[in-house]
């Protein structure tokens, strides 16, 4: 069975981007969200096994969406998606309980790297 994935960003090109990555190459992207706030929703409906989440979104950042998230499920895999700079912010998401990240612009072989780490 396909490794389900809900993808997180505020813009549609990246959620695009990850979803094309992802699909070519198996998985299934089952919910796409454009805040965190949209995220912990999302995450709660679909229950995805594995969860790419941006860092810096309007209403609620990547980094209080993951700690929401895992208030739901302690289980819960997520990569951060962050741009070059963010490594503070980075530290901050893993000491949330993100699993891995990876820094845009995506390179297609680091986004699967990271995602069989994850769901591994």
């Amino acid at each position: 069975m396909a490794v389900r994935v809900l993808v997180v960003d505020d813009a549609a090109f990246m959620r695009m981007m990850v979803k094309d990555i992802l699909s070519k190459n198996g998985y299934e992207v089952v919910g796409e969200a454009e805040n965190g706030m949209k995220a912990v929703e999302k995450y709660q409906e679909l229950k995805p096994d594995l969860t790419t989440m941006d860092i810096t979104m309007p209403e609620m950042d990547g980094i209080t969406a993951v700690k929401e998230i895992n208030k739901i499920d302690a289980n819960a895999k997520i990569v951060m998606c962050s741009a070059m700079g963010q490594q503070a912010m980075v530290i901050e998401a893993i000491q949330a309980g993100a699993r891995d990240f990876i820094v845009k612009p995506f390179q297609a072989d680091r986004v699967l790297e990271a995602v069989r780490k994850a769901v591994g």
